[in-house]
């Protein structure tokens, strides 16, 4: 069928913060750049991150440096990061605030006018750049305005179906718009994928309808490789009630500006179980705890500020022994400061003013008087699209990744707060070397059968009408079965009865139908994200079957402890030539011996 074809040097695909920065660095390098976002400009998951971008420039506390950020990074992604990447993003994540600055961003201060910087989990110091608890939206709009300023075209609620390739390198990809169910090609000589992540795979989580794996999805099934699939982050601050908005995230902010957590019994749980690795950074008493976020330099961080991973298994340990809140999770109280704080209230409120409006209008709770009932919601992938860690390129040739799903910064576990750096650090690199590439190579040829061959595909469901599987009930029971058997805590047994389950559910996902005109066609566009979040999840539940140890967001009950032997690679899954998914172990590259120094210098 003959379709409306873009040609574009560089065509990205999701607007979020990677996709906005790397548009506007190919623009600044001389490319016609196409951007689509599966919904509006402006309304990427990447607002949810809200408590700050990490980036080590000390204006808190002037020990910190890049130093002590790669050595954060990679002891919180327990050694299997790609030190490269951990490096870069150490060293650039200032200059790219700088830039965002400069560019319009306004941030919070101190009281002498530099950039302020917050505590966060993992982090030694102060390191968060932010705007109160809404820092991604004021990132979001910082590069939103300035890639329209650069005059990039964008795609707005387009679908990408597939990428189209041109004797194995990226020619392209197959879209629809969401509004009339028209089809669209696009060639480029180069694609940046920059879709964010996976959470609608799960029955609870943080992220928004679009978080279905595409970017992971399409690079799959086009012959790159993904790695760190086992790794899920679930944060351990999502909210529990009401059941309309189970698993809305509620920053770590909080904690970061000294919230705590509480057992049903009234207790501060987080103080029973500190890892051995952590303990001579971790406060020993509360009254500690509390001068640390309130920045005394003598004092060390509070139990709640320690990574992700380890405060959600110890929520779930509390929820699981029967100290849990009403409604199944723990109690975040950051009303208590109001002992010790005269204006606790008017304190809370500025400093979160989203968390403030969130519960009082969502949960009907004023967070300055109450607690909140909080508890894990799956959030974040560490796993991702493999790429080189200075161009961003995969394992196809003119394919680029950035942002969640690209793999390789964050290894077992991401720290609060790299998130939103990771996006404009490479970001920016992908845009740049993705804009060199398309410098260097001639425009590739799209395959109008196989672009046909896809469209066919697509409208499949509709042949099969009312018919067919309800696309809603495949992904609710594929939701209910991730979350109960490759959750936080997992086992080999129920993740192979998972993976026997996925497979009913592909036998199902091709049998899926829709009625009526392609218009805005919900049930439709469930139909094909399908597709997508069936791979996804066979690559964690295969990936984390074969780390047979626990580690960072990956635990595994029949193998609680680390093992030396799987700290030295990472787990890779790719597609075989008969469309089958391959599993293999992939060594690390030697660290080189001034980074190996680098960490030794900050275990103390």
């Amino acid at each position: 069928m003959p379709h409306d074809t873009y040609t574009y040097d560089v065509l990205i695909i999701g607007a979020g913060g990677a996709g906005l920065r790397a548009a506007i660095e190919a623009a600044n390098g001389g490319a016609s750049v196409g951007l689509i976002c599966k919904s509006l400009l402006g309304k990427a998951h990447t607002v949810m991150a809200e408590g700050g971008m990490a980036a080590a420039m000390g204006h808190n506390d002037d020990r910190d440096n890049w130093r002590v950020h790669f050595a954060d990074t990679m002891r919180g992604g327990q050694y299997v990061n790609n030190w490269r990447m951990a490096e870069i993003h150490a060293k650039e994540a200032p200059d790219r605030v700088r830039e965002l600055e400069a560019w319009g961003a306004v941030l919070d201060r101190t009281t002498d006018g530099r950039i302020n910087q917050r505590n966060f989990g993992g982090h030694r110091y102060p390191r968060l750049a932010h705007v109160g608890d809404r820092t991604g939206l004021e990132l979001i709009r910082t590069l939103q305005d300035h890639t329209i300023y650069l005059g990039v075209t964008v795609h707005m609620e387009h679908t990408v179906v597939d990428l189209v390739l041109d004797d194995g390198r990226a020619a392209g990809a197959l879209a629809y718009d969401r509004e009339r169910g028209r089809f669209h090609a696009f060639a480029a000589k180069a694609v940046i994928l920059a879709t964010g992540g996976i959470g609608r795979a799960y029955k609870i989580t943080s992220n928004s309808w679009e978080g279905t794996g595409d970017g992971h999805a399409l690079a799959y099934r086009a012959g790159a490789e993904l790695i760190d699939m086992e790794f899920v982050q679930f944060h351990p601050t999502g909210m529990v009630w009401p059941p309309s908005v189970q698993g809305l995230l509620v920053t770590e902010g909080v904690r970061g500006e000294g919230g705590i957590l509480k057992n049903s019994e009234g207790r501060r749980f987080m103080f029973d179980d500190i890892p051995d690795n952590y303990k001579p950074q971790t406060a020993s008493d509360p009254e500690e705890g509390w001068r640390y976020v309130t920045g005394d330099k003598s004092a060390r961080r509070p139990p709640e500020l320690l990574t992700r991973d380890h405060v959600a298994r110890c929520i779930t340990h509390e929820v699981k022994a029967g100290r849990g809140s009403p409604h199944g999770g723990v109690f975040l109280d950051i009303a208590w400061i109001r002992e010790k704080m005269p204006n606790a209230e008017e304190h809370i409120k500025r400093k979160l003013p989203s968390m403030y409006h969130q519960f009082k209008q969502l949960a009907d709770l004023d967070i300055t008087r109450e607690p909140m009932e909080i508890g894990p919601t799956t959030h974040y992938i560490m796993g991702g699209v493999r790429v080189d860690g200075d161009t961003q390129m995969s394992a196809v040739p003119g394919l680029f990744a950035a942002g969640e799903c690209a793999s390789g910064i964050n290894g077992a576990n991401r720290l609060g707060g790299n998130s939103l750096s990771d996006l404009i650090v490479f970001g920016k690199r992908a845009g740049e070397f993705a804009a060199a590439w398309a410098r260097e190579h001639a425009a590739p040829r799209l395959n109008q059968a196989a672009l046909d061959r896809l469209e066919q595909a697509a409208l499949e469901p509709f042949e099969r009408g009312a018919e067919g599987e309800n696309p809603y009930m495949v992904q609710q029971d594929l939701q209910e079965t991730m979350q109960a058997l490759v959750g936080i805590v997992r086992t080999e047994s129920e993740m192979r009865e998972a993976l026997e389950r996925l497979d009913g559910y592909k036998a199902r996902a091709s049998r899926v139908g829709a009625t009526g005109h392609r218009e805005y066609h919900a049930g439709w566009h469930t139909a094909l994200d399908l597709r997508n979040l069936l791979t996804v999840s066979e690559a964690i539940a295969r990936s984390a079957l074969e780390r047979q140890e626990s580690r960072g967001g990956h635990f595994r009950e029949d193998f609680p402890e680390k093992r030396a032997e799987l700290g030295t690679v990472n787990v890779m899954v790719k597609q075989d030539t008969g469309g089958a998914m391959q599993v293999s172990r992939i060594p690390i590259p030697p660290m080189p011996d001034g980074l190996k120094q680098v960490i030794e210098e900050q275990k103390s």
